[in-house]
C-alpha cells in the first residue's frame, strides 16, 4: 500500500473507529510509516482483519521488525472502558504521541420531532460525550509525548446546516467547541490538536446517507491520508484549526 512518507517510527498512536473506511486507511498509513498502532473499534474480528492486511502491508515494506499492533474491541458509548484504555495505555507505554479520534455515527436523518431519545443519546454519545471522554483520560499521555499530535474528524455539516440532519449536525457543531476549547487549554504546551473535515468521501457512512450516489465520483479515503499525516508529524505547527482536507490537498470531484 502506498503512503506518504514521514518517519513515525517508535511513537504510539491510537485510532478509534479504526476497522473500516477513513480509520482503517490512516491506521494503515502510519503504521507504514512506523508508528506502533493501538486500534479501536467495536468488534475484534474486524481489528484482526485490518491488522492482517498491516502486517501484509509490512512485509512488502521488508518491516521485518514490525511489533504486532495492539487491538482494542471496544463500544465507545462506554466511558468508563475509555478511563480503562487510558491506564492501560500509561502502564504499557507512559504515553501517547498520536491520537486519530475518528469514530463516529451518522445517526437517523429525520425531522428531530420524529428522532427517539435512543437515537439521539446514541449520537451524542459516540460523536461528542466518547472524544471529551478521550480527551479526559489521554490528554496526561499526550502531554508525556514530546511532541502530543491530536486530530478529531469532523464534518461540514457543522457549519452546511441542512433539514433533517439534526443529530450529525450538532454533535459535530458541539464537537468542534469542544476541541477549540482543548486547544486554547493546551497553548504552550507541545501537544498541538485540530478538526479535519474530510468532505464527500467513499465511505460507508456516505453511501447510508445518500444512497443514491455514484461512489466512485468521489474520493477514497486513501487520497486524503496526506492531511491526516500531516497533521500527526512532530514538525506540524498547526493548531486548533478546523481543516478542510479536499481543498488542502486540492482533490476535486472524480466526475
Amino acid at each position: 500500500m502506498a503512503a506518504p512518507q514521514l518517519n513515525f517510527k517508535g511513537r504510539i498512536a491510537l485510532v478509534t473507529g479504526a476497522s473500516r473506511g477513513i480509520g482503517a486507511a490512516v491506521a494503515r498509513a502510519l503504521a507504514a510509516n512506523g508508528a506502533h498502532l493501538v486500534l479501536a473499534a467495536r468488534t475484534s474480528g474486524a481489528l484482526e482483519e485490518l491488522d492482517d492486511l498491516i502486517k501484509s502491508d509490512a512485509r512488502q515494506l521488508g518491516q521485518l521488525d514490525r511489533l504486532p499492533s495492539t487491538l482494542v474491541p471496544m463500544d465507545l458509548k462506554d466511558g468508563d472502558a475509555i478511563d480503562r484504555l487510558g491506564a492501560a495505555l500509561f502502564e504499557r507505554f507512559g504515553r501517547l504521541d498520536i491520537l486519530i479520534a475518528n469514530a463516529g455515527v451518522l445517526g437517523p436523518t429525520s425531522p428531530l420531532g420524529h428522532i427517539s431519545p435512543r437515537q439521539w443519546d446514541e449520537v451524542m454519545s459516540i460523536n461528542l460525550a466518547a472524544n471529551w471522554r478521550l480527551i479526559r483520560a489521554l490528554d496526561p499521555l499526550l502531554r508525556r509525548s514530546d511532541a502530543g499530535r491530536g486530530v478529531f474528524v469532523t464534518s461540514g455539516a457543522a457549519s452546511n446546516i441542512r433539514a433533517y440532519w439534526g443529530p450529525y449536525a450538532i454533535s459535530k457543531a458541539a464537537l468542534d467547541a469542544l476541541v477549540k476549547t482543548y486547544a486554547a487549554e493546551l497553548d504552550g504546551t507541545n501537544v498541538k490538536v485540530n478538526l479535519l473535515s474530510p468532505g464527500a468521501t467513499r465511505t460507508g457512512m456516505r453511501a447510508s446517507a445518500f444512497p443514491g450516489e455514484d461512489p466512485n465520483t468521489l474520493p477514497t479515503p486513501e487520497m486524503l491520508l496526506p492531511a491526516f499525516l500531516a497533521l500527526c508529524d512532530p514538525a506540524s505547527n498547526r493548531h486548533g484549526e478546523i481543516i478542510r482536507a479536499q481543498d488542502e490537498l486540492g482533490i476535486k470531484p472524480l466526475s
